[in-house]
């Protein structure tokens, strides 16, 4: 692990990896396992890599999981490659667990990992499609052949815009400011959203509070389990087309509807399934209905999901016509030096775990077809 970047001068990495939650550690690996050295040790090695993490500590966004979100209430956490986990106590938070096991992770690979760093831009260093790219940072340079981006979705939440919103007198949060139902008891709550954090939230906050439950469209609910090699192969594959056409995409309950699980059961069981259509406008002390009558709220909580976080990419001009940005696998395909790991297609924990080999293929492939030569 190094200490810090110079930031007098730009430092040099065959490959950038920014982000390291399980997309980026799964990459990590792979460079590692092709023969990828540490920038940090062997700065000088025909092919190095680093990681850039903006967390101060292992974990990703796992570290910042409400303390409910027990490990038995999570979706599956699949395996780092290379290293099990410990069997996970159902009760314990995964806040705790998974960092855990990703702390571990980092220290047995001995992965080049910095933090907290946080990549403001990348932007291209000259015109040539095989020149280098320059990343800044909040700590300094760094110039790569190749970015992998595996910065996930927990910085970007999704925030809509209502008439009146400024006006509320109550609190607004979104689902990544949750931290405990306590905070809400006695108290009157609009939860907004239909997917299945919304509805943990819901069921959650409804056993000491006052909710109403809003979305957009109403929900599908489906009886039996998600199956990973039905459903979730189907999904993916419904995902990986709207990336390829460069179609912005949706939330993951846009695309699987919505899973009659413990949660969903406990909170229809209780009379919580209410739905109510999207509210019209925010009030200093309530929302005024669709139908036109008025709600007395005091909090709402906006559990409305996350977009990518790749503001830092926006330089780069990688955005299609139709809004998002097209890709080939994790390859971008208005410029193959960059991929997204762990977003879209690639989102799971299984996902990350694959798009981080399938990353460093495609890396190894175009590395092979030009030199280090002709980029210096």
């Amino acid at each position: 692990m190094g200490d810090g970047i110079d930031e007098t001068a730009a430092r040099s990495a065959t490959v950038v990896v920014i982000g390291a939650g399980q997309a980026g550690l799964s990459t990590a690996y792979h460079l590692q396992r092709n023969g990828f050295v540490s920038a940090l040790d062997e700065p000088t090695a025909g092919r190095t890599f680093v990681v850039l993490d903006a967390e101060r500590a292992a974990g990703g966004a796992w570290q910042h999981r409400w303390p409910s979100l027990v490990m038995s209430t999570v979706n599956g956490i699949f395996d780092l490659p290379g290293m099990h986990q410990d069997p996970p106590d159902p009760l314990e938070p995964s806040r705790d667990a998974v960092p855990r096991y990703f702390a571990r992770y980092e220290q047995v690979f001995a992965l080049p990992i910095l933090r907290p760093v946080r990549v403001r831009t990348v932007h291209r260093v000259d015109d040539r499609p095989d020149g280098a790219l320059d990343v800044e940072t909040d700590a300094g340079r760094w110039r790569a052949r190749v970015v992998l981006n595996a910065t996930g979705t927990w910085g970007a939440p999704r925030l809509p815009r209502y008439p009146g919103a400024e006006r509320f007198r109550g609190r607004q949060l979104h689902t990544r400011d949750y931290r405990s139902a306590d905070e809400f008891a006695g108290l009157r709550v609009g939860v907004v959203g239909g997917g299945i954090s919304a509805v943990q939230l819901l069921d959650e906050l409804s056993r000491v509070a006052t909710t109403s439950w809003y979305t957009r469209r109403e929900p599908v609910i489906l009886d039996g389990e998600f199956d990973r090699e039905t459903v979730g192969r189907a999904t993916i594959a419904r995902v990986a087309a709207d990336a390829e056409a460069g179609r912005p995409m949706g939330s993951v309950v846009s695309y699987t509807g919505l899973f009659r699980t413990e949660a969903v059961r406990a909170a229809e069981e209780r009379g919580v399934l209410r739905r109510r259509p999207m509210f019209t406008a925010m009030e200093p002390d309530g929302v005024r209905e669709a139908d036109g009558s008025f709600t007395p709220l005091d909090a709402v909580l906006w559990a409305t999901g996350f977009a990518a976080d790749i503001d830092h990419l926006a330089p780069l001009g990688l955005r299609g016509p139709l809004g998002g940005i097209p890709t080939a696998g994790t390859r971008v395909v208005a410029d193959p030096r960059i991929h997204l790991v762990g977003i879209g297609p690639s989102q799971s924990t299984i996902g990350a775990n694959r798009a981080g080999r399938d990353a460093v293929r495609d890396v190894l492939r175009l590395l092979d077809r030009t030199p280090a030569s002709t980029t210096a």
